[in-house]
């Protein structure tokens, strides 16, 4: 019983063609069930002949296709015309009538058909369209996994390279790990970006939620965009740790950002940090922070205070 239950749903939904049995069946019981409505109406007027079969013509077509159709109609038509629940006799109009009956119903079955057809096809390229996404996802994963095990390839290198000269290797150490965990964070969200405000707790949240501040709504950022901004993130932290905000008890940051049209501007406001000496050659970290928003038509631009460092982040943010 369950199997024919369940053969009912898919063949009524359009999953599989029902078996002949099940769609002769089925089509029977629209032409009984219409030929008791027909008596019934017969009560009220006896010339009622063939319109109680188009519904059982629908249904019978939806539900078991093409031939089931054609063999309904003609049934309900044969009965439309021989069977009298009256003393009415078959007339010319009568026979007008059959053949109305019949044209509606070939354009009956010809729209549930096409319909069927459409549907199919639609099922087909959803399917098709879910195992690309799913390979896609496979093949990202894969991707994502060789590529942070080459990261960590080169940080081991690099590692024992650099492994007698441990101020080159401080300097280059933490940035490789900042791109690293911005890869983790881009791939926990498909690798399409992430959230501004992930990217900043992330840099930042290893220093204690209570040193810093985050003002802004929920913006997203492509994942491109979002390597370059973590990168300057963790410039500033990293220089907020030696010489700014968070080497002082009392240290505070503040960062915020705000959308104007396509244009990002985010301002990094450090307070109560040490007093800021005299400001050296440009080094790696400055160069970084004034080229790596150029293919965003992007700028850094940092003051030097006395409360503190005050940098302000302006660039374009890419519709994808």
């Amino acid at each position: 019983m369950g199997k024919w239950i369940d053969e009912f749903r898919r063949g009524w939904q359009g999953l599989s063609q029902p078996s002949p049995v099940l769609g002769i069946g089925f089509a029977a019981f629209c032409i009984l069930l219409s030929t008791v409505v027909r008596w019934c109406l017969s009560l009220i007027r006896p010339d009622v002949f063939f319109t109680p079969y188009f519904p059982a013509v629908f249904f019978a077509t939806a539900f078991g296709g093409l031939r089931i159709g054609i063999a309904t109609t003609l049934v309900g038509g044969t009965l439309g015309v021989a069977l009298n629940f009256s003393n009415t006799s078959v007339d010319f109009a009568r026979l007008a009538l059959l053949v109305i009956f019949l044209v509606v119903c070939g354009l009956t079955i010809w729209g549930v058909e096409h319909y069927r057809s459409v549907a199919a096809q639609q099922r087909d390229i959803a399917r098709r369209l879910t195992q690309e996404e799913e390979y896609r996802k496979l093949v990202i994963d894969e991707l994502q996994h060789r590529l942070k095990n080459k990261l960590s390839t080169v940080h081991a290198v690099l590692h024992q390279v650099l492994q007698d000269q441990p101020k080159i290797w401080a300097s280059i150490d933490p940035r490789i790990r900042a791109l690293s965990a911005t890869d983790e964070l881009i791939a926990r969200v498909d690798g399409s970006g992430c959230d501004i405000k992930d990217l900043l707790l992330s840099e930042l949240g290893p220093y204690g939620h209570v040193r810093f501040t985050l003002n802004g709504g929920p913006l997203f950022l492509p994942a491109k965009l979002a390597v370059s901004l973590a990168l300057i993130f963790h410039e500033l932290a990293t220089n907020a740790v030696k010489y700014g905000a968070f080497a002082s008890a009392r240290g505070m940051l503040q960062v915020s950002w705000s959308m104007t049209d396509d244009r990002l501007t985010v301002i990094w406001d450090e307070n109560e940090g040490p007093a800021v000496g005299p400001v050296g050659a440009a080094g790696f970290g400055t160069k970084l922070l004034n080229s790596a928003l150029r293919p965003f038509d992007g700028r850094t631009e940092i003051s030097f205070l006395k409360t503190g460092i005050h940098c302000t982040i302006r660039c374009r943010v890419p519709e994808s």
